[in-house]
Formats: structure tokens, sequence, C-alpha cells
């Protein structure tokens, strides 16, 4: 299910570096050399991995459970070629691969973002754009990033500088009356509903909230297994648009969820919000049925991508295989 999206990373904020308690400071981000980069894996020994890319600055960000773990210089799409923005999941790796589009040109390490032909790889970075689309990493960083990285890994492509913060929104589990509190019999705020994990049964899991919709929409391994109309508690106080990724362990000091289970940390990436008060953390904000929320967090786990824009989803290929929200695509044949 491809979804095409007008201007997420246009309207990303700065936001302050992610972090977390007791880690290391990040890498400076000025001082390298093309083809250069730093890989600090021991930062972070687990988690689910994000990787951040802005075009302007020609750099490739890499995040481990929120912590930043590496940062390489790259290079982009060429004049004509240009590497569409906007958020993806690994689709496919390949540790030796050739184009099919340019002459069998090899793409060592290769893990496919779109299936009409961007994806990151090794190859030369003369620090410029200089591919044809793709997003060319130092050979030595993509053997490194390739072993960290798996199918269903988020990466954002930016237009512009973008930092991620850690927090934890409130905006789809917000805390229930107890540990292990039932969703209420009666019919819910919201609206329908449907949830069908058996439609994939296997893949991550990625949410998009559309709030033209006044939808949230749930995709396994690329596949609608399910949506909810939703109901905003405040209506008149716009949601933070941006791009979400839940990581691994629970955020300190926050209430219960559902089932029981501790409030979690999220990574943010991109995040515009709307308005100066606009809170991604406010409890509630989303008002989701809740017997379709309580079905819904067991599927959620660490790596899991929520994506909330304020523009419509539309479906715009059979292909079932990817999920990928483009903000701007004038080729994607690179």
């Amino acid at each position: 299910m491809l979804l095409r999206l007008a201007s997420l990373a246009a309207a990303a904020a700065l936001l302050a570096a992610a972090s977390a308690p007791g880690a290391p400071p990040a890498p400076p981000p000025a001082g390298m050399r093309p083809g250069e980069f730093v890989w600090h894996p021991e930062r972070s020994p687990s988690g689910p991995v994000v990787v951040l890319v802005s075009i302007p600055e020609q750099q490739a960000r890499v995040f481990r459970n929120g912590v930043e773990i590496g940062r390489s210089t790259v290079s982009t799409g060429r004049s004509g070629y240009p590497t569409p923005t906007g958020v993806f999941t690994i689709l496919q790796k390949e540790r030796e691969h050739y184009s099919n589009l340019y002459d069998d040109a090899p793409m060592p390490n290769m893990e496919r973002l779109t299936w009409s032909g961007v994806a990151l790889h090794g190859g030369h970075v003369p620090g410029r754009p200089a591919s044809h689309g793709c997003i060319r990493l130092p050979l030595e960083f993509s053997k490194k990033l390739y072993e960290v990285t798996a199918t269903g890994s988020t990466v954002v492509v930016a237009d512009e500088g973008t930092r991620p913060e850690i927090h934890h929104p409130g905006l789809l589990l917000p805390p229930v009356s107890g540990p292990g509190a039932a969703p209420a019999a009666e019919a819910p705020a919201g609206g329908a509903w449907t949830l069908r994990p058996e439609r994939a049964k296997s893949g991550p899991v990625s949410l998009l909230l559309s709030t033209a919709d006044q939808t949230l929409y749930v995709m396994r391994g690329g596949r609608e297994i399910g949506r909810a109309a939703y109901a905003l508690r405040d209506p008149d106080a716009p949601l933070p648009i941006g791009v979400f990724t839940l990581l691994e362990g629970p955020a300190p000091g926050e209430p219960v969820l559902a089932r029981g289970k501790p409030a979690r940390r999220w990574l943010a990436v991109g995040v515009a919000h709307p308005t100066p008060d606009a809170d991604p953390t406010a409890p509630d904000r989303v008002r989701l049925p809740p017997a379709f929320r309580w079905a819904l967090e067991p599927l959620l786990a660490p790596g899991t991508t929520l994506v909330v824009t304020d523009l419509p989803a539309l479906a715009e290929t059979p292909d079932a295989r990817a999920f990928t929200v483009l903000t701007s695509c004038e080729t994607c044949d690179g």
C-alpha cells in the first residue's frame, strides 16, 4: 500500500537532539569529509533502528533505541534524478545486488526503500548529490548499517535539517483506569472500526493517522489490517505532524496503559507543532474506540512506526508489499 502525502518533511521543525539517560553525546555534526563516517554501536546495544537522511546536509544519522550510534556522509540523487523525501520502511535487503535499471551497476549492501528503484547502498560518495535517486553510503559504513537494520526498519529522508527527540506521545494509548482494565462494553466514542490481524500474520506494524480522514490506518507487512475512525478531545488544537517510532523499554514515571503495561518511549522525527502549545504528549487527545485500542495494543512492538499527517491517505497501487509515505517524488525510478 503506497500512501502519497504532499509535504511532511517540508514542515519539519528543528528539535533537540535525541538522548537517553546515561548515553554518551552524539558525534559532532560537522567536520566530516566526503566518504567519512563515525560508528559507535556500543552506545545502544539493542533496540529498533531509525535512519535519518538529510538531503541538504548530505548526511545520514543512525539511531538505535533513540540513541545516535552512527553518522555518515552520503550522496543522494543528482539533478534530474531527485531522491524522494518522506517516510519509508526497508522492504528488502541483499548483500550483493546489481541495478536492473542502470547497466547492472553494483549496489552492495542494498536496502530497498521503494519497489521502483530507490535504495540505500554502498557506493562512491563525492561530497555532492550524484546518484540516480538512491542514497549512496561509504562502502564500509553500508556494511555496518546492513548488520543493524532489518526489513521493516524506518528510514526518514528529509529535505531540511531534522533532529529527533524522545518522548511518550499519549496519542493512541492513553492511561486507563487501572492495570489490566478491560474496554467498556458500551458503544465507544470515535466511530466504526475494524482490525483483522489474520490478513497479514507477519511483518512490521505501521500506523498512519490522517487528521484529514479522521482515521487511523493499521498496516502489517505493508498490508492494511485495520482502521478506526476517531474523534479529538480538543478539536480546536491541531495535532503535531511527524513520525514516531516505538522504542524498547518503559518510560519512567509514566502511568500504566492498556493491559497493565507501562507507558513506553517513542522517537519523534520531523515533528511540526501547528501551534506553540500543541503537545504531542497530551493524554487522550485522540479518542479511539476503547475496544479497538484494546485489540491494537498487543500488535505494537519496538520498531512500530506511527505517521501523523494533516493530509488524506490515498491508496495508489495494488502492490501490498510496501508501506511508503512520500513527500516528494518527481521520479522514483532511481
